[in-house]
C-alpha cells in the first residue's frame, strides 16, 4: 500500500495526516514534538507499506522528527511553504487549519515527485550550518547597531558623524572613550593617538586628525548631548565586542570547513573564501542530489525561466523559487573575482562587450562558475588556469 504522510510542523507539536493513492485521508492526528510520541507516530506505518513523508520546514522545529525518520529508514521530502500555500487554493474549502495544511502537504507529495529528499546532515554540515547562521545573526546585529550609533552621533555633532567611518575599528575605539567635540578637543592630538595605539588601532594618526578637524567646526552643545554621548560610548563598545565575536566565528568556520574532504577543491576556485565555501556546503549538502550542473544552477536561481504565451515566445524571466543563500554565494564570489585579472574578469568583460548590463553579465559569470565548480567536484581536482589533458579514448 502506498501512503503519503504530510506533517505541518510546529515548535510544540506537529499535525500529521496520511492519504492513500486516491487522495483519501486515512488518518489525521496531532503529535507532540517529543521522542516517544514521534516514535508512536512512525509505528502507525505498516511494515509492508511504501511510505513517503513530507514536511514543510527543515529547521530546528523538525530536527527531532527528521532524525527519527532517518533512523527508521523512512523517505522524507521537503515541500516549501510557498508551494503549500499555492496548492491549498486547489483543494476544496477556504479554512486555514493545521489539519488541512497537513492534508495539502500529503497530497502535494502524492501528485508531485520532483521535490528534493531531506537528507540527515552529517556532523560537519550541521556544525557549519549553525556557525554560518550564527555569523549571519551577528552581522544583522552589527548593521543595526551601527545605524543606531550614527543616529546618536548625528544628534551630537553632524560634522563628526559625517567625517568618521563607523564601520572602522579605530573609529569605534575612539568613540568608546570620546564622543563629543568638547571631549575630543580637550584630549588633544597626542592623547587621542596614544589611546588609539594603546588599543592597537590601525591608522591611528589619520583617525585622530579627522576627529580633531571635525570637532573644531562645532563649539555648540546640543540638547541631550551628555545622554547621547553615554549611549554612543556603550554602542561603540558593543560594536567592538561584536567585531571580535565575528572574527572568532570566522576562525571557527574556517577550521571546521578545513576538515571537509573537498575543502581544497572548493577553495581553489577564485572568489570562494572560507565563508562562501561553507555556505555552499550548507546549501548543497551532498552534490549527488543534483543530477547535473543545470539542476544545481536552477536550484541556485541562476537559470532563467520561460514565460511564453501565444505568439510571445523566447521570453525569459528570473525564477521565483530557488535557494537564495546559494544564489548569494555564487553572486558574491563572482563579484569578488572582478577585482583581479583572470578568466572570470575576461568572461565578464566579454559579456559587457556583447551589450549586457552589469547585473546580466555578473549573473552569466555566476552561471558559468556553477559549471566549473561542478566539474571540479566531479573530477575531484583543484582549479587551474590550464585545462586538463583530454581523457584517452
Amino acid at each position: 500500500m502506498q501512503v503519503w504522510i504530510g506533517v505541518d510542523a510546529g515548535k510544540q507539536a506537529h499535525h500529521a495526516a496520511a492519504v492513500d493513492v486516491a487522495g483519501r485521508v486515512l488518518w489525521s492526528t496531532r503529535v507532540a514534538n517529543d521522542q516517544q510520541t514521534i516514535a508512536d507516530l512512525i509505528g502507525r506505518v505498516g511494515a509492508d507499506d511504501e511510505v513517503v513523508w513530507a514536511v514543510d520546514l527543515v529547521g530546528c522545529e523538525t530536527a527531532l522528527l527528521r532524525a527519527m525518520l532517518a533512523l527508521a529508514g523512512q523517505q522524507t521530502v521537503y515541500i516549501p511553504g510557498r508551494t503549500v500555500k499555492t496548492m491549498a487554493a486547489g483543494f476544496a474549502g477556504e479554512a486555514k487549519t493545521d489539519a488541512r495544511d497537513a492534508v495539502v502537504i500529503a497530497n502535494t507529495a502524492r501528485m508531485r515527485r520532483d521535490f528534493l529528499p531531506v537528507e540527515t546532515p552529517t556532523e560537519l554540515i550541521a556544525k557549519l550550518a549553525l556557525l554560518v547562521a550564527h555569523r549571519a545573526d551577528l552581522v544583522e546585529d552589527w548593521v543595526r547597531t551601527v545605524n543606531r550609533l550614527r543616529r546618536l552621533m548625528l544628534g551630537i555633532s553632524p560634522v563628526l558623524e559625517r567625517a568618521l567611518t563607523f564601520t572602522n575599528v579605530a573609529t569605534l575605539i575612539l568613540i568608546s572613550a570620546y564622543q563629543t567635540p568638547e571631549q575630543i578637543r580637550a584630549a588633544g592630538r597626542d592623547q587621542l593617538i596614544a589611546h588609539l595605539r594603546r588599543h592597537r588601532a590601525v591608522n591611528a594618526v589619520r583617525v585622530a586628525d579627522q576627529a580633531l578637524a571635525a570637532a573644531a567646526e562645532q563649539d555648540l552643545t546640543l540638547p541631550g548631548q551628555d545622554t547621547a554621548a553615554a549611549l554612543a560610548g556603550e554602542l561603540a563598545s558593543h560594536l567592538l565586542q561584536l567585531h571580535q565575536r565575528m572574527k572568532n566565528t570566522d576562525k571557527a568556520i574556517e577550521q571546521a570547513f578545513g576538515t571537509h574532504p573537498q575543502a581544497g577543491i572548493i577553495r581553489s576556485l577564485p572568489g570562494m573564501g572560507a565563508l562562501a565555501a561553507a555556505e555552499f556546503i550548507v546549501a548543497v549538502g551532498d552534490l549527488s542530489t543534483f543530477a547535473s550542473p543545470d539542476h544545481l544552477a536552477a536550484y541556485a536561481g541562476l537559470a532563467p525561466v520561460a514565460r511564453d504565451s501565444g505568439k510571445r515566445v523566447a521570453n525569459l524571466r528570473r525564477p521565483q523559487r530557488y535557494n537564495r543563500r546559494l544564489r548569494h554565494v555564487f553572486y558574491m564570489s563572482s563579484l569578488s573575482t572582478l577585482r583581479m585579472n583572470g578568466p572570470n574578469r575576461d568572461y565578464y568583460q566579454r559579456k559587457r562587450a556583447e551589450g549586457r548590463k552589469h547585473q546580466q553579465a555578473l549573473i552569466a559569470l555566476a552561471r558559468r562558475r556553477v559549471d566549473v565548480l561542478w566539474a571540479l567536484l566531479r573530477d575531484n581536482r583543484c582549479f587551474q588556469l590550464q585545462p586538463p589533458p583530454p581523457a584517452p579514448v
